[in-house]
């Protein structure tokens, strides 16, 4: 006891906080330069951008609200908004349900549970294109006995994403899920035992109020991957069937809000502005929300 007290009692002292705190800038002063100029300042610049007409960043007019009246309007931007929550939410289900699961089922002292937890997450190393080509040739595959492809039908697009998404997701989100449920207190598990709980009882009132804190990390990372999914949406569907609207527009009818912004910017160099307006608009639509879903869960976590 003595020597712990000594050695809180030297960490704690004036002698070593004093260096720690003159040298402190310096550490953090390569970070902070980094952040800004990797950052901060593109952010900051992309907001000016959204509010002007542009083809290249020196040519930039400023035009004001106009180009966020068109994203607005763009009936493909809108069209993809609700197809992103379609898969952000579904997702967001089934990941969150079969990783809890998995990890449940894995922590349940079986024989080679460290085995089954590597090749759960596997599929996570993976990169998003390469997982996007090798699940088109499985999904093109399949289907070819059918007569048709996963780019000609946006039912078969809609669950290719979601079975994609899941596979990818399900084996991290399981890790965080075991290292919630690693933290539930065996005591807590033997009392509800002797006081006749069966295991519904037990998982429902003491295992799953106990991994909020896990269960709030899973939900927003599934949310905000399935609504910034990207490279996925390019490689399997491209966007593909479209969909042929009678004034003569065409709207992608598997294209989520990335792959939007990115088609709307990148294929019509006129209208970069409004594709930059898209990303404001993006940024802001994932950031609230992530603070609403935060606060949702957090608050739950609280009470328990």
């Amino acid at each position: 006891m003595k020597k712990q007290r000594r050695s809180e009692a030297a960490v704690n002292s004036r002698l070593i906080r004093r260096p720690i705190q003159r040298m402190f800038p310096i550490f953090l002063l390569p970070t902070f330069v980094c952040f800004c100029i990797g950052f901060l300042w593109p952010f900051l610049q992309g907001i000016y951008l959204s509010f002007c007409k542009f083809t290249i960043t020196s040519n930039a007019k400023w035009i004001g609200l106009g180009n966020y009246a068109k994203a607005i309007q763009d009936a493909g931007f809108m069209h993809a908004f609700g197809y992103t929550a379609m898969v952000a939410v579904s997702s967001l289900v089934i990941i969150n349900v079969l990783a809890f699961a998995v990890a449940y089922a894995l922590t349940r002292n079986i024989r080679g549970a460290n085995l089954f937890r590597g090749v759960f997450f596997l599929p996570n190393l993976i990169g998003g294109i390469v997982l996007g080509y090798i699940w088109s040739m499985i999904f093109d595959g399949f289907l070819q006995q059918y007569n048709t492809s996963i780019v000609l039908n946006s039912t078969y697009g809609y669950w290719g994403l979601i079975v994609m998404l899941c596979w990818q997701q399900i084996g991290y989100m399981m890790i965080i899920y075991i290292a919630g449920l690693q933290s539930v207190s065996e005591d807590m598990l033997e009392a509800a035992q002797i006081d006749g709980a069966n295991g519904w009882h037990t998982l429902w009132h003491i295992t799953i109020p106990t991994v909020m804190p896990s269960i709030t990390i899973c939900t927003f990372l599934s949310l905000t991957n399935g609504f910034k999914l990207f490279d996925q949406n390019l490689v399997l569907t491209g966007g593909q069937p479209f969909i042929f609207q009678p004034d003569g527009t065409t709207i992608r009818s598997t294209e989520m809000l990335a792959l939007n912004i990115y088609n709307t910017f990148y294929l019509n160099s006129k209208s970069r502005g409004v594709g930059q307006a898209k990303a404001v608009l993006f940024f802001i639509l994932v950031a609230a929300i992530a603070l609403i879903q935060l606060r949702a869960t957090h608050s739950k976590e609280v009470q328990q």
